[in-house]
């Protein structure tokens, strides 16, 4: 009797321990939010459903230069299923905002980026790729320890204003992770890793913000070391403007290698939008692709812009369906 307890015992602990890794690597399409927004649920739900089929087409936006989407429109007759916005200067950001509630509103899928300033450096685009000791944003009391959770607490408060105005935000900070340019990546895997962590327990488990769904972004050399787990990532993937219009076989297979099949993965910026036949051909078919602002965009070939946009394979605004009709819990 005491050989079939002990038997009964080391059964339901591999039982649990099998069900425990399966909820940590694969989460059965779940997002890593414990109890998600039925936005970002659907919205989730619909980025999976394209996964391996569409691409979606996508613009970064900026709030200096050109209108890019009054650009796009006239070239090619079309809008972007996505807008990217970014968190990079305060003055800017509740107009960052409220552009994603007018995008979701609208019927397309808002991003928002964050080029976040070192803590203590200042913000904007320069100070973000100014070093600092990592850790003394962990250092009560210290310079850095201050400007860092400030700086959080305001882009909380943004991301609040968002979940309760109902809308889901595929959110991407510390963007080119493993690159050795912006602050949150010049000092290895380990200090990044930890200050991912600790954004997503602040914003998930402290502020409660549902409405994210969290999306990782490696430079062209994807490297494993650097990824913080399947329990804090919904979307992964890299991004290059020095390879031309191919569809980058070698960066999405990288990707891929780091978190299998179970997650979409994104071409986060561009400078040419990958060639839809060569993604065919190749069979590469990211989630999707985002165009970078301004001059970038001008500087793509318009012909070859409006045959993207008119691409079977590339999904635009008008092709988005009703999300919340179509994927929203009943």
């Amino acid at each position: 009797m005491r050989r079939l307890i002990v038997f009964s015992g080391l059964l339901l602990v591999n039982v649990v321990i099998v069900f425990a890794q399966i909820g940590t690597t694969a989460r059965n399409g779940l997002l890593c939010t414990p109890v998600p927004s039925k936005e970002a649920v659907a919205l989730y739900k619909y980025l999976l459903d394209l996964k391996g089929k569409k691409i979606l087409s996508g613009q970064q936006d900026s709030p200096w230069g050109i209108d890019e989407f009054s650009y796009l429109k006239t070239v090619t007759g079309k809008q972007p299923a996505i807008k990217g916005m970014d968190f990079i200067k305060q003055n800017d950001n509740a107009n960052e905002v409220q552009k994603a509630i007018d995008w979701w509103k609208a019927g397309g899928i808002p991003t928002i980026m964050w080029h976040w300033g070192a803590p203590g450096k200042g913000e904007g685009y320069e100070s973000s790729k100014k070093a600092i000791d990592i850790d003394s944003c962990f250092i009560e009391g210290s310079v850095q320890y201050k400007a860092f959770w400030s700086e959080l607490k305001i882009k909380g408060d943004l991301l609040e204003h968002l979940r309760n105005a109902n809308v889901p935000i595929l959110w991407r900070p510390f963007h080119e992770l493993n690159g050795n340019w912006f602050w949150w990546g010049k000092q290895g895997p380990e200090k990044f890793k930890r200050l991912w962590i600790t954004m997503f327990d602040y914003l998930v488990k402290e502020r409660k913000l549902n409405n994210l769904i969290w999306v990782l972004c490696y430079t062209g050399q994807p490297n494993p070391d650097w990824y913080p787990g399947d329990q804090y990532v919904d979307i992964a993937g890299a991004d290059t403007y020095e390879k031309g219009d191919g569809p980058q076989p070698e960066m999405f297979n990288k990707v891929k290698s780091i978190i299998g099949d179970k997650f979409p993965i994104a071409y986060h910026e561009c400078g040419i939008p990958p060639d839809p036949d060569k993604c065919i051909s190749e069979g590469i078919i990211w989630s999707w692709w985002m165009e970078w602002h301004t001059s970038w965009l001008e500087k793509v070939d318009k012909t070859y812009l409006k045959k993207v946009y008119d691409h079977e394979l590339v999904i635009t605004l008008d092709e988005v369906p009703n999300i919340m009709a179509k994927y929203g819990l009943k």
